[in-house]
């Protein structure tokens, strides 16, 4: 299938983007919702084409391709797209350590509340309960 290199390239810098493209299997639809200009198919098209080279893994479920990029596949993308080392997938990020909250280093020290324990001895008591053994 012949598809536009304007196409190609806003799929593949899409999919360099985010690391990851879901795409449903649906030929018909005259758009992708994520990416503009490209309808479904040559999306679908390219993806099928990227997994034959074993640059994405690509899962099915529910009528949904979900595509993901293999490090094989980031090489070849940061190739094809001309970007330079320093620029990684959303995926492959680490995510910033995020501002402790009032209270975590109470927790972290021993602080705070103190564990639950007892188990069901202060639940139940010896002498009421219906069932087994217990009675009125």
């Amino acid at each position: 299938m012949f598809i536009p290199k304007s196409n190609r390239i806003a799929v593949f810098s899409y999919l360099f983007r985010e690391g990851v493209l879901v795409v449903k299997k649906d030929t018909v639809s005259p758009t992708h919702p994520h990416i503009e200009g490209c309808t479904n198919l040559e999306v679908l098209n390219l993806m099928k084409s990227l997994k034959s080279r074993g640059f994405i893994r690509l899962t099915f479920s529910w009528q949904h391709n979900y595509c993901y990029l293999t490090e094989e596949g980031i090489e070849y993308l940061r190739g094809y797209l001309a970007l330079p080392a320093e620029i990684v997938p959303a995926t492959q990020k680490k995510a910033a350590s995020r501002p402790g909250r009032e209270g975590e280093d109470k927790l972290e020290s021993g602080e705070g509340r103190p564990a639950f324990r007892g188990g069901d001895r202060e639940y139940r008591s010896r002498e009421g309960g219906f069932g087994r053994g217990g009675g009125m």
